[in-house]
């Protein structure tokens, strides 16, 4: 699977705040080490709190992430689709969309 190209926002705001990224990814990996949860499921639960969130570029992120983990689009597709009880359809929908834009462009 082709690794996509990361936002240009994203990107410059790295290089300006390097040591600031480079610690908040290193919290990142050190609570997914820190429990029972194996990797794909510590992705979903992100996935879905970006959802809650209402947060484009996090879901972005984190379907990417997910994907890169071996996480399926049904897999990512299921984890959002549960959330509507909780979040309301209409988020649901927007979360759905905004997975689709990455996945497709994993198909291509």
């Amino acid at each position: 699977m082709p690794k996509e190209k990361l936002p240009q926002q994203y990107i410059q705001m790295k290089k300006r705040h390097e040591k600031l990224f480079n610690a908040i990814e290193e919290v990142g990996k050190t609570v997914r080490q820190e429990g029972p949860l194996d990797e794909n499921t510590a992705h979903l639960i992100q996935l879905a709190a970006a959802a809650t969130v209402h947060s484009e570029g996090a879901v972005h992120s984190h379907v990417r992430r997910a994907l890169e983990a071996g996480v399926t689009p049904d897999e990512i597709y299921h984890a959002i689709i549960l959330l509507t009880s909780t979040i309301g359809f209409p988020t649901v929908v927007a979360a759905l969309s905004w997975a689709e834009d990455v996945i497709k462009k994993r198909k291509k």
